[in-house]
């Protein structure tokens, strides 16, 4: 074999070693990566040729399965009371990928869980029976918060305060995750809902922080007396009004210039919302000792799991001392979700202990037996002390029984809260958000619930938290204090 062949002969043996060297990376290595692809079509053919596992809220499922008729996508999800749930099962698409609950729990409710397999399952290699998800939510709770948002923009969060299940989580506008659910139709909706200016796939009570204005004096309430900064929520406090912004000729005033805000207490100053007693508290106390009780209470938390990922709630760092004022009132670069905001109320009104939040109980294999229960699993987190949270509890009365907060008094029911109207655009040349958070006990029951209207129909000189938000959070108390 003469040098010319020899050569010819290693060059097509290196070939063929690459090409199986290839062959063998794409199979074993992008395999799974092939095979989990979104544009893959396989995965939706197996994900949809049987019923899916449900979601079920109160026992009864607000998720079902259909049959399409379909030549290889044999089913598809159905919802019940769609829009009313949407903020809490997000929508399973044979188009699209999963969101919320749907996403979160994809493999338990297509059956393809490796928890689910039973030892005949793995001998036939056959997908085992979906699994299901239970929820914490109460519909009556849902639908109460549902239905006094109304056509407003905004959301709603409640929380039960000693053992952390949300109750309910209302986004509205609303959608219908079933017109997202036909492969054939799903495009159109999409379409739809994407260019809506409205943006109705927000999850607004999980995943859209926003200024939370007055209602995060509590947090700076808070610091102050575990601080030692004042002993008591009926001490008068250092407290010029207006309050002079350090650094600045500019004077923070109050919305209500008659109220007896220059020195105030702190019950009194949350009772008629004084900016200048919680901006001039912010600055004696530093941003440091704010921040750290923000983060108590659940602020910069990059991994608030309820299971769904919720936004991160933010108190700022490296601030000057007008910025720090600023965030005492809940503005400058302060945000939260309705879900952190009812957090607060949750532990101000279990005692100073923070339950984490969760909206799913259990997940259960096809049988109804138990995989996970999430109730056995919660933190509890004493951020305050017991003197603390009685405190507070009592100047939040005072802002519900004679305060800033009225339109949420529950005959029968002891209640407490905190208004929030934060400014929103340059200048605060837009609608105010209006926020309530609150707290009610009626006998062994307790709930507490965080509101924020981002936008209504009311003209901008009656958006305020009493307004707006507090008949929402009321609504919502009742009919968790009835179940």
């Amino acid at each position: 074999m003469n040098k010319t062949i020899r050569r010819a002969s290693v060059f097509a043996l290196l070939l063929v070693f690459a090409l199986l060297v290839r062959a063998t990376w794409v199979q074993f290595y992008d395999g799974t990566a092939l095979a989990d692809d979104k544009d893959n079509r396989r995965n939706a053919i197996e994900t949809y040729a049987g019923p899916l596992g449900n979601i079920i809220v109160a026992g009864k499922s607000v998720t079902g399965s259909e049959r399409t008729g379909g030549s290889d996508l044999a089913y598809k999800r159905t919802y019940t009371n769609g829009p009313l749930y949407s903020a809490v099962t997000g929508y399973a698409s044979q188009a699209y990928a999963p969101t919320q609950l749907e996403g979160i729990y994809a493999d338990l409710l297509n059956g393809t869980d490796s928890r689910l397999k039973t030892v005949m399952d793995t001998v036939t290699n056959e997908r085992a029976d979906p699994g299901n998800v239970i929820t914490t939510i109460d519909p009556d709770v849902q639908k109460a918060a549902y239905d006094a948002l109304g056509d407003k923009k905004g959301a709603a969060v409640a929380i039960d305060p000693k053992t952390g299940k949300i109750l309910a989580a209302v986004s509205t506008p609303s959608y219908d995750p079933s017109s997202l659910t036909d492969a054939n139709t799903a495009g159109v909706a999409w379409k739809k809902l994407t260019k809506d200016p409205e943006k109705p796939l927000t999850n607004r009570a999980l995943r859209q922080p926003l200024p939370p204005g007055s209602t995060f004096k509590l947090v700076v309430a808070a610091a102050a007396l575990e601080d030692d900064l004042y002993s008591s929520v009926d001490e008068k406090t250092d407290s010029p009004d207006p309050f002079r912004l350090p650094g600045s000729t500019k004077d923070l005033s109050n919305e209500n210039p008659n109220a007896p805000c220059a020195n105030a207490s702190i019950r009194t100053a949350l009772q008629y919302s004084c900016n200048n007693v919680f901006a001039k508290m912010a600055v004696d106390l530093g941003q440091d000792k704010v921040k750290a009780m923000a983060d108590k209470f659940g602020f910069n938390n990059d991994a608030q799991d309820v299971p769904v990922r919720a936004y991160t709630s933010v108190y700022p760092s490296d601030m000057d001392k007008a910025g720090t004022a600023l965030t005492g009132i809940g503005q400058f670069d302060v945000t939260a979700t309705p879900l952190q905001m009812a957090m607060v109320s949750a532990a101000i009104a279990n005692g100073g202990k923070l339950v984490s939040p969760h909206m799913v109980s259990q997940i259960t294999d096809g049988g109804g037996d138990v995989l996970k229960n999430y109730d056995d699993d919660t933190s509890t987190d004493e951020i305050l002390s017991s003197s603390t949270a009685e405190q507070l509890q009592s100047a939040m009365q005072t802002v519900v029984d004679k305060g800033t907060g009225t339109n949420a008094q529950i005959s029968g029911a002891t209640v407490g809260g905190k208004t929030g109207t934060a400014q929103h655009g340059e200048n605060n040349s837009q609608t105010p958000y209006a926020w309530f958070t609150s707290y009610a006990k009626a006998g062994d029951k307790e709930v507490a619930v965080a509101v924020m209207v981002e936008q209504s129909n009311a003209a901008r000189s009656e958006v305020s938290g009493n307004g707006l938000a507090a008949p929402v959070a009321k609504a919502t108390m009742e009919a968790a204090l009835k179940n």
